[in-house]
């Protein structure tokens, strides 16, 4: 009788692909290394001459946050090739190996995207209506005479708070000029 086949243990077979898998957290160390070099090219273009009062101008926020956004993704990076992994949180619900929920994920987006191309011609609060009641009913919510009218208060509350209240330029749109 033959032995069966050890099990191959992680991240040996697959080659590159089971890699880059197996240290998946690198994409993080690039995207915060790329917003570290866009801040730091943002603060070293800065015009600077016309606002600088005192030893600390305007760019030393940007210049240090940048800094440190390429140090912590350096530092990431050489933990994560050193063997390092992220561990999920001990109250995590998620089942890895499910596939993700693409609907929900494209209906969101669809709903972001016709928002933010309503918010002009509509005004903020037909848009942001548009975007909590969509929002709700991409998550799952299914009542439609409720969610359309918390949308539409949740949606003018805000407009009011920031247009009215903290003076925040929004478009006000059509309706506006009936309420």
């Amino acid at each position: 009788m033959t032995e069966p086949a050890p099990a191959p243990t992680p991240g040996t077979g697959g080659g590159r692909r089971a890699w880059l898998r197996d240290h998946s957290e690198l994409g993080v160390c690039l995207l915060l290394a790329v917003l570290g070099a866009l801040v730091l090219t943002d603060a070293a273009t800065m015009d600077t001459a016309s606002a600088q009062r005192g030893p600390v101008g305007p760019a030393t926020v940007p210049l240090l946050v940048g800094t440190a956004l390429v140090v912590v993704a350096a530092l990431l990076a050489a933990d994560v090739l050193r063997g390092g992994r992220g561990e999920a949180e001990g109250g995590e619900d998620v089942d890895l190996s499910e596939p993700a929920d693409r609907r929900t994920v494209l209906l969101l987006a669809g709903v972001f995207l016709g928002g933010a191309a309503l918010i002009e011609p509509a005004g903020f609060p037909a848009a942001g209506a548009l975007i909590f009641w969509g929002s709700a009913y991409a998550l799952g919510s299914r009542r439609p005479g409720r969610d359309p009218l918390i949308a539409a208060v949740l949606s003018l509350v805000t407009y009011t708070v920031l247009d009215r209240l903290l003076g925040v330029p929004l478009p006000g749109g059509p309706l506006m000029g009936v309420l």
